[in-house]
């Protein structure tokens, strides 16, 4: 990744000024971000546009820098400011005051890493459109406030911008985050475009903009928990082998589909347009094979399928064309959520077309989304009545779909379809019984400190599965089956990293371990713990997190700010809420936090209190929504502690009386 070579120390000394660097524009030898339509106005584009980006530097530079940005921000439809993007590298010593201070400067880094992030030079980490910052000023200015600050001041965030440094406790979060907080009314699709181009507000989709994001691994971990528990919903089952998984995209995220069918056992055919992220995955040894053939892709599934062996192809092609040999399970991971710039590519365009419909004539590539998707309906349907089963992956694929394609369900829901989504039908259980994608860093960057991390993660949870239901165990086997063979799959992209998913007890128990080893020296640095925003309590979102809740409260929020709020009072080292993630802008809210683990008591009476709350919340809310399981959950997790309480609701015994009081 190139960019101005520069020491540590230089990275968090601020805005380079004196003099400027010299600005080398783009990398060619990087992927970089599709091109944005904001559809500004001449005054929009001249006063606010270049205007805001200019606020960051002092008046002697703008003659200088005041025609570059003017050229970004016509040329890419955003001002990123090329000149200031350094050149990124792992680094051991951060020059703060802090250790908390330090561990959001390595989170920072990690979402940055070429080897991590989808386009580096426009600070997307995943998701084609998930920001850390909106700019490289915003980068240096929040890089230099870390390196300066105390223990008794927080960093405040708004929506990538550093407002500042505010006097706070010691007990107090460092760093506060907020990213697209707009006013309801005003949170459409085409108002962000504009709002993002002018910088003031940013899309920072789940752990992008909240600096906790660990590389694919996360979401390989979710893949095969997806598909072991799809495989026993559907094909009653959890012996996957010849059976076939069709899906789509290999970019950031989806990136991960491949590795998590293998380690599933399964057959996994998955469609990429691009090229760059085909190669990647292949050269990474996360794809097995790469093919632009439709009869070799066909003929390599009924090899496998016969002889029961684990496969990944990619296909280089479209998704729409791929929906055709025998399929026992489907789903898609096209970002559509981002669909008119660059999530979905539309089946009758080439790549290269389609990109240039994009940025030349935006207003006419919807109808030809719209035209693939209503393609892209009726082969899965065909599919469906010929026995697949599938399953929207929350990336608001059938959302999106609906304005195209009759994929309603008759007498359904508002967040009801023709099709599940994934939690609906397979993960929502487990959000129910408490279990979520939780995560942690190792520090020191140092395997040895990964794997120790690892066995004393599994060892827990081997503890704790010995007295639970048969449900949970399962839940527990599986996590302790991955933890074990984590190494042998090299997850590891960037920091060195683990995810789990885990109960509220097991996320506890290991956190005050794994905290018990750094104080005792057999874990050589403190750690830092989080989870995907994607978990428990985390996040409101109808169509995807919250989707099995059918009291009507589906499209409510209160419970991810609660959350947010809630963790940071309770000791997190940062907390982030955000406005989009996962299926788009508008269409959720959801929040995450980071926890430094330093080996001291103070470290673990906060991961105690954070933790509790971050589970019991969502498992509280899901109970008073009519939930059973959680229910079951809550009401023990009450008897352990005595000073949890709950409002249980009371079930309705007798439906007559409902039908009476109504007739009359």
């Amino acid at each position: 990744h190139s960019g101005r070579m520069c020491s540590l120390k230089e990275i968090c000394s601020g805005l380079p000024l004196d003099p400027l660097p010299l600005n080398p524009g783009r990398d060619p030898n990087v992927p970089h971000a599709p091109m944005r339509t904001p559809n500004l106005t001449a005054e929009e584009e001249r006063v606010t546009g270049a205007k805001n980006a200019l606020r960051y530097f002092p008046p002697s530079h703008h003659a200088t820098l005041a025609p570059e940005f003017a050229q970004e921000l016509r040329q890419y439809g955003h001002i990123y400011m090329y000149r200031f993007c350094p050149k990124l590298y792992p680094i051991d010593q951060y020059p703060c005051r802090t250790r908390q201070a330090a561990s959001i400067m390595l989170m920072i880094m990690n979402n940055l890493d070429p080897a991590v992030a989808q386009f580096p030079q426009e600070l997307v980490t995943y998701g084609g459109n998930g920001q850390v910052f909106s700019n490289w000023a915003q980068f240096c200015l929040v890089m230099h406030y870390l390196s300066e600050m105390t223990e008794e001041q927080t960093l405040v965030m708004y929506s990538g911008h550093p407002v500042g440094l505010f006097p706070s406790l010691p007990s107090s979060p460092r760093a506060i985050i907020t990213n697209g907080m707009v006013i309801p009314n005003y949170s459409s699709r085409n108002q962000y475009e504009k709002m993002f181009a002018l910088g003031v507000s940013m899309y920072g989709q789940m752990t992008a903009g909240s600096y906790c994001y660990i590389g694919p691994q996360g979401i390989v971990h979710g893949t095969l928990l997806t598909l072991l528990n799809a495989g026993r919903r559907y094909l009653g089952s959890d012996d996957l082998r010849g059976r076939v998984f069709v899906t789509s995209g290999l970019g950031g995220m989806s990136g991960a589909q491949a590795k998590a069918a293998v380690i599933a056992g399964c057959i996994g055919v998955i469609a990429e347009v691009d090229e760059a992220p085909l190669r990647k995955r292949f050269e990474q040894g996360w794809l097995m094979e790469v093919t632009s053939s439709l009869e070799h892709c066909i003929k390599r599934i009924r090899e496998t399928k016969s002889s029961k062996t684990p496969l990944s192809v990619g296909y280089h092609g479209n998704i729409v064309d791929l929906w055709g040999p025998p399929v026992d399970l489907g789903s898609d991971q096209t970002s559509l959520h981002n669909p008119y710039n660059g999530g979905y590519y539309p089946v009758q365009l080439s790549f290269c077309q389609a990109n240039q419909l994009m940025s030349t004539d935006s207003n006419r590539f919807p109808n030809h989304g719209q035209e693939s998707l209503r393609r892209h309906i009726k082969a899965i349907n065909k599919l469906s009545d010929a026995g697949m089963f599938f399953w929207d992956y929350g990336n608001a694929f059938l959302l999106e779909a609906q304005e195209s394609a009759e994929v309603e369900k008759a007498g359904g829901g508002a967040t009801e379809f023709r099709y599940p989504s994934y939690v609906q039908h397979i993960m929502g259980d487990i959000f129910s019984l408490g279990f979520g994608p939780f995560r942690w860093v190792c520090t020191s960057g140092d395997p040895k400190d990964l794997a120790t991390t690892d066995d004393i993660a599994a060892t827990i949870l081997e503890e704790i599965g010995a007295n639970v239901t048969d449900h949970i165990r399962q839940q527990y086997n599986d996590n302790i089956r991955w933890i074990r063979e984590a190494g042998k799959h090299k997850m590891v992209v960037g920091s060195q990293a683990r995810i789990l998913y885990s109960d509220q007890k097991g996320r506890v128990c290991i956190a005050l371990a794994i905290n018990q080893a750094i104080a005792d020296g057999r874990v050589s640095a403190p750690v830092v713990i989080s989870r995907d925003h994607h978990d428990v309590s985390g996040t409101d979102s109808p169509f995807r997190e919250t989707s099995n809740v059918y009291d009507g409260s589906a499209f409510c929020a209160d419970m991810a700010v609660q959350n947010f709020v809630g963790d940071a009072f309770r000791g997190a080292t940062w907390v982030a809420l955000h406005n989009g993630g996962g299926v788009g802008w508008g269409e959720v809210i959801n929040g995450g936090f980071g926890l430094l683990l330093d080996g001291s008591v103070e470290a673990s009476k906060r991961a105690r209190l954070v933790l509790n709350w971050d589970v019991s919340n969502g498992v509280a809310r899901r109970c008073w929504s009519g939930n059973s399981k959680a229910y079951e959950t809550i009401q023990h997790t009450m008897e352990e502690n005595g000073q949890l309480r709950v409002t249980m609701p009371f079930p309705v015994q007798d439906e007559c009386v409902l039908d009476r009081a109504l007739q009359g």
